[in-house]
């Protein structure tokens, strides 16, 4: 099915679902992306189910199992990626649900740095106030050899060689 400048496979008359090869569901994961609109109306068959509990293998590379994680820090929608050719599998209603989660990519963008801020923000101060212990104890010892070694016995500063 072509949708805008991307050709994506559909499951038409069956369970609905949609594959993108890499980077591609980026092209239409926003409302605004206009091209993502034929893929919403998806033609499904009801009497086809889905078990979401079993992994599935890549439609494009065979026998790759696809990976499932959540396409947002929302951790409302989960979808499929192949870990080796990077295609992304999504049942259907799944764009739709990601499309209405935000409203752009900025927002997405914040979001995840709150959830992240939110998750590691005490342990990263923690850590980089240690670095910045380290580093100025480095620069103790740094001024010390500078005093007690002068820069003429260093290594490749002398013209007659290095020591």
């Amino acid at each position: 099915m072509q949708a805008g400048p991307i050709t994506v496979d559909v499951c038409k008359a069956g369970c609905g679902g949609v594959w993108f090869d890499r980077f591609e569901l980026k092209k239409v994961d926003e409302r605004h992306e206009a091209a993502g609109e034929p893929i919403l109306r998806v033609e499904r068959n009801p009497a086809t189910s889905v078990d979401l509990n079993k992994r599935r293998l890549c439609p494009s590379c065979g026998q790759i199992p696809m990976m499932r994680h959540f396409a947002s820090v929302k951790r409302r929608i989960t979808l499929d990626e192949c870990p080796k050719c990077g295609g992304t599998w999504l049942d259907a209603g799944e764009l739709t649900a990601i499309r209405d989660e935000f409203t752009s990519e900025e927002e997405r963008t914040r979001a995840a740095e709150e959830y992240f801020t939110a998750l590691f923000g005490d342990d990263l101060k923690r850590m980089r106030a240690e670095d910045e212990a380290g580093l100025e104890r480095s620069r103790r010892i740094a001024n010390m050899f500078r005093f007690i070694c002068p820069s003429y016995y260093l290594p490749g500063k002398q013209s007659w060689g290095a020591f």
